[in-house]
C-alpha cells in the first residue's frame, strides 16, 4: 500500500545521527532521530526536543572541557581524590551525566557553516535552516496535504524515520580523551510503521495533533506522516501508552513442558503526531516556502 509512497518520502527525509558518552565510562553510544525538508532551500522541520538536542550539544561538550581542565590542575598528592569528589560534585558530574554529545546530519547538504532554528512555543515542532551550504543532497520536498478535512478517523497512515541506529562510524579516541566520527557505516535502515487514525489531539481550541493505533518508535521523532500517495499530514513526535487493564500476575502457563508463574501488565502504545495544519500555520510564521496539495 505504501511502496511507491515510502520511495517518494524517503528521498527528503535524513536521519539525525548521535555519539554519547557519559561520565561513567568509555563506551559510545550511539542514537538517531529524524528530519524532512519542506522545499528546496534546505529547510526542514523536526521535534523541538532534537532541536533543542543539537543546540545543547556544544554546552555540554564545553562543560565537560572546563571540568577537565580543573581536572588536569589538580595536584597529585593525598588530597587528589577528595578533591576530585569536589570537582565532580562542582560540575554535578555522575556515572550516567552526558559528557559528550556530537551530532551528524546525514546526506542533508554538501558542506556547512551551521544551522538556526526556530521552537515552537507550546508543540514539540522545530524548524531547521542549513547555513553556508552549495548543494543540497536530497531530492524533493514535503507536499502537505492541501485540505486537512480530508483527514479522517480510520484512515490508515505511514510514518517513516530510523529508530534503530546501526551506523558504525565513530570511535572513542583514547588519546584525546574524545568521542569522534571515524570510517564506517554512515547509514540506518529507514524504518516504516503504519497505523490506523484513533483520535486528534486538541486543545480546547484547536486540533494540533493526530493520533495513531501504532507507537511511534524512538528514532522516528520528527519523521513525516504520509498517505498512500505521499502527501504528508503530520510529523511523529511521541508516544502515549494507556493502561488496558489485562493484568496477569502470578499466572501459571506451560512453557517447554514445565509450569511457570508469570505476571504481565499490558498497555496500548499509540504514536502521537503534529497535525499539517499546525506545521503549516509555524512555516507560514517564519516565511518558510512549503508545498501543498
Amino acid at each position: 500500500m505504501f511502496v511507491d509512497a515510502i520511495e517518494k518520502v524517503a528521498g527528503f527525509t535524513r536521519p539525525v545521527n548521535t555519539i554519547v558518552r557519559t561520565y561513567g565510562g568509555k563506551n559510545v553510544i550511539p542514537g538517531s532521530a529524524t528530519l524532512f525538508f519542506v522545499n528546496n532551500e534546505a529547510q526542514a522541520v523536526t521535534c523541538k526536543h532534537v532541536m533543542q538536542m543539537l543546540i545543547n550539544a556544544d554546552n555540554i561538550n564545553n562543560h565537560y572541557r572546563n571540568f577537565l581542565e580543573e581536572k588536569n590542575n589538580l595536584k597529585q598528592d593525598g588530597k587528589y581524590k577528595s578533591n576530585l569528589k569536589g570537582l565532580e560534585l562542582k560540575y554535578k558530574l555522575s556515572n550516567n551525566t552526558t559528557i559528550q554529545l556530537k551530532n551528524n546530519f546525514v546526506d542533508c547538504v554538501d558542506t556547512m557553516t551551521g544551522f538556526e532554528g526556530h521552537l515552537h512555543p507550546t508543540l514539540d515542532l522545530a524548524i531547521i535552516k542549513f547555513k553556508g551550504f552549495n548543494k543540497i543532497h536530497y531530492s524533493g520536498h514535503a507536499v502537505f496535504v492541501k485540505d486537512s478535512s480530508t483527514i479522517k478517523q480510520g484512515m490508515n497512515l505511514c510514518r517513516l524515520g530510523f529508530p534503530f541506529p546501526e551506523f558504525s562510524n565513530f570511535r572513542y579516541n583514547s588519546i584525546t580523551d574524545d568521542i569522534e566520527w571515524s570510517d564506517g557505516i554512515n547509514h540506518s535502515p529507514r524504518f516504516p510503521i503504519d497505523g490506523m487514525i484513533t483520535r486528534f489531539l486538541g486543545d480546547g481550541k484547536s486540533v494540533y495533533g493526530i493520533e495513531l493505533s501504532t507507537p511511534g518508535l524512538r528514532g522516528q521523532s520528527g519523521g513525516p506522516l504520509f498517505d498512500k500517495n505521499g502527501i504528508v499530514s503530520g510529523m511523529q513526535y511521541s508516544t502515549k501508552h494507556l493502561h488496558l487493564g489485562f493484568d496477569m500476575e502470578e499466572k501459571e502457563i506451560m512453557i517447554n513442558n514445565e509450569i511457570k508463574k508469570i505476571s504481565d501488565y499490558s498497555f496500548l502504545h499509540l504514536g502521537q503526531c503534529i497535525h499539517s495544519d499546525a506545521i503549516k500555520s509555524f512555516l507560514n510564521e517564519h516565511n518558510v516556502k512549503y508545498y501543498e496539495e
